[in-house]
């Protein structure tokens, strides 16, 4: 644990200014990249905390779950700090139970998740006895069920439903239309679970859905857990009662600071929705959590002309390091983390790859910049290191943790020898 750079009060939490200086739970985001170097991932252990447990106490007591998506940001360290605070896990590969099992989360605090589950990944999740196994279609539940014979005790399985409703996102992050690969569209799954009687192998313990995510209105969140509610009733009646409904995650962030869905008011709605059932309710949260948790730091390593009215500003952090906006357009606000009374200058923020598709943040108003000054590419806690690669032989970035004054390295700047450890060089006289 390193400490420095503390400014303000430690009272307040996650990222704010103080004297002109951009700060992460009071320590001073310039002296963290001083000492790290860049691109660099910084996350606030407070902000962690206190996103979590708000979630978690919207409940009022209601009997929940929360399954934290992995695949948001699968850092062993940000794992185990929410394992710590209650919560369980999702996966959506086998690889990521293996890290979450290294987290400490056991095999029933685990949801299996993923369009494409492999037969590899099912014969080695099958044996694990997690809490379920989110079943995509007819054919998986029928492989399922065969390595659950072959073992001689049943699977816990919950089939994911396509409720055919439009979340209102990104298609490319929009999973709940009939036209879109994830889950079992209602009349399939109507004719799947008429055949669960007659066969020993097959627990049927929840139904899921989930329609997407980055969602900032209430109504396909509603509707979602609405929907499998009335399908937890009509299960019930057949003599199919289930142990818990899962309505997936989904709940979207601010990346410029417009309205979103307030939190209590989100877990209120699905409460009163799934309430008449009686059941448990599992949440799969991943973005709502560590999005706004984290933000990318890169330096400015070239400016140069763009047009009459703005410049390039070239920084050592792009889609290697982010890649939302290069594949969704996201959106993520940039500021300087020394910030000035200057009139601002308008940039295209663009990074160093290769590829014109490498524009982190177009015609954005920042105070003048100059070679080597510090910008902090903020709600980058989610999809952004967890979606980092090494095109261009970039090495993949450092990331830290700060908490409570101090901070420590939790995953350490790739080198070039991780990089080529996998591979095999031809030997000398098999080159010529």
């Amino acid at each position: 644990m390193i400490s420095g750079g503390i400014v303000g009060s430690r009272s307040v939490t996650g990222f704010f200014h103080h004297s002109g200086h951009l700060v992460c739970d009071g320590v001073a985001l310039q002296a963290i990249a001083d000492r790290e170097g860049t691109p660099l991932y910084v996350y606030s252990a407070a902000t962690l905390r206190e996103r979590f447990r708000a979630l978690d106490d919207a409940f009022d007591g209601y009997p929940h779950a929360l399954h934290y998506a992995l695949k948001a940001n699968s850092n062993l360290a940000i794992g185990q700090l929410l394992r710590g605070l209650g919560s369980c896990a999702d996966a959506n590969s086998i690889w990521e139970i293996d890290v979450a099992r290294r987290m400490g989360f056991e095999p029933h605090q685990i949801v299996f998740t993923g369009v494409g589950k492999s037969p590899a990944e099912l014969e080695r999740a099958v044996p694990l006895g997690l809490k379920a196994i989110n079943v995509e279609s007819a054919g998986e539940l029928a492989r399922i069920e065969a390595i659950a014979q072959t073992l001689g005790r049943p699977a816990r399985v919950a089939v994911r439903i396509n409720p055919d409703i439009d979340a209102k996102s990104h298609p490319h992050i929009s999973t709940g239309l009939k036209i879109n690969k994830f889950g079992v569209p209602l009349d399939a799954a109507r004719e799947l679970f008429a055949t669960l009687h007659g066969r020993p192998f097959l627990k049927l313990v929840a139904v899921h859905v989930h329609i997407g995510s980055q969602i900032t209105s209430l109504d396909p969140l509603t509707g979602a857990a609405r929907f499998v509610a009335a399908m937890a009733t009509e299960l019930a009646a057949a003599g199919m009662p289930l142990e818990y409904v899962d309505v997936g995650g989904g709940l979207g962030i601010s990346y410029d600071e417009s309205p979103v869905v307030d939190t209590r008011e989100y877990v209120r709605a699905v409460v009163d929705a799934i309430r008449p059932t009686g059941l448990p309710i599992v949440l799969e949260p991943g973005r709502s959590i560590v999005g706004p948790a984290g933000v990318l730091l890169g330096r400015v390593i070239d400016l140069k002309p763009r047009n009459a009215v703005s410049e390039f500003a070239v920084i050592d952090a792009g889609m290697t390091e982010l890649m939302r906006p290069a594949l969704y357009n996201a959106f993520h606000r940039i500021e300087p983390v020394i910030a000035s009374d200057d009139a601002p200058t308008q940039y295209e923020v663009v990074g160093p790859v290769c590829e014109s598709s490498d524009v982190v943040g177009r015609d954005r108003l920042l105070r003048p910049l100059a070679i080597g000054d510090l910008l902090a590419i903020r709600d980058a806690g989610a999809y952004g290191a967890a979606m980092s690669s090494n095109y261009n032989r970039r090495p993949l970035p450092a990331e830290v943790l700060v908490d409570n004054g101090t901070w420590r390295v939790i995953r350490r700047r790739q080198s070039v020898d991780d990089m080529l450890a996998l591979e095999q060089a031809l030997a000398e006289a098999g080159t010529r």
